[in-house]
């Protein structure tokens, strides 16, 4: 098809011209496979599958990177492929011009699919929806456990509006200039600020499914902006929680601090670090710990 914005006008003009469409579970590199599962519409079931594919005229101006199924093949009345379409994370379509198009009611389609005997997508769409359920969660828990004062500015990195992948990125970097900015009003006293902060990247090492979010690293950036003697006398003057030690392990193994300071600490804090993580930290606290960070020895 002629590359231009997918529209749903589009869609129905192919399908107009259909003899029949044959959906198959998977990617279109799995379409002729014995093994997989498939569906063929034709006659007044293609008019009923084109109001089921109805887009989002315009496009999303992105294109998934992953393999899309199932595969929407579209054979004229000759048996001639015209057209090939593949759902993306169940809820896009792609093929149909110049970029992915948002399904208008993806969940009707899935529930359509599943009736034709191709159940995959609604798999797929219950477990993204425990996903997307998950993530909220671990966002709300973030912004949890934000300063107070924080916590309006932290909602704004955590989710910043917008589909459009430069949009979310221009917004995204407006809301963390303004949490840098804030920080400091917020918590005028160095010492404090550090703390706080240290406490806040400490929620992320508790997380079950691990890894650092783009909220957290923004947690990590400002704490690496603080002057690196306020950080390490932070901690060694005052008694850190246990969230805050989390916090520590975090920073003082991210590659902008070993790359600028090293693995070592200076005591107590090293022992006091150690002694944490021997005694509570995660496994990747301790993976790294015998790997030498923190100033422990390495043992593997």
């Amino acid at each position: 098809m002629d590359e231009g914005a997918p529209t749903t006008a589009r869609l129905r003009d192919v399908l107009e011209r259909a003899g029949r469409v044959v959906i198959t579970e998977g990617s279109p590199a799995d379409v002729d496979s014995a093994d997989v599962a498939r569906t063929v519409v034709t006659g007044t079931g293609i008019a009923d599958l084109s109001r089921l594919l109805a887009v989002v005229d315009g496009g999303t101006g992105d294109r998934c990177r992953c393999d899309g199924g199932p595969t929407i093949m579209v054979h004229d009345v000759d048996d001639r492929v015209i057209a090939c379409w593949t759902l993306h994370h169940r809820s896009g379509l792609r093929g149909l011009g110049d970029s992915d198009a948002d399904l208008r009611d993806g969940s009707a389609l899935t529930e359509w699919l599943a009736q034709q005997g191709l159940t995959a997508s609604r798999v797929a769409q219950a477990r993204l929806a425990a996903q997307r359920a998950e993530e909220d969660r671990r966002q709300l828990r973030w912004v949890q456990a934000a300063p107070a004062g924080l916590r309006e500015a932290a909602m704004d990195v955590c989710d910043p509006p917008g589909r459009d992948p430069r949009t979310r990125s221009d917004r995204l970097r407006a809301a963390t200039v303004r949490l840098t900015t804030l920080v400091p009003r917020v918590c005028p006293d160095g010492v404090e600020r550090v703390l706080a902060l240290l406490a806040w990247a400490g929620a992320a090492a508790r997380e079950p499914n691990g890894g650092l979010k783009w909220y957290d690293l923004a947690v990590q950036q400002l704490l690496l902006a603080e002057d690196p003697g306020l950080v390490l006398t932070a901690l060694t003057t005052h008694s850190p929680s246990p969230a805050q030690l989390d916090g520590a392990a975090q920073l003082f193994a991210s590659l902008e601090w070993t790359g600028a300071h090293g693995r070592q600490l200076p005591e107590p804090l090293r022992s006091t670090l150690i002694g944490h993580i021997r005694a509570d930290g995660t496994e990747p606290m301790r993976f790294r710990l015998r790997h030498g960070y923190y100033g422990a020895e390495r043992s593997v």
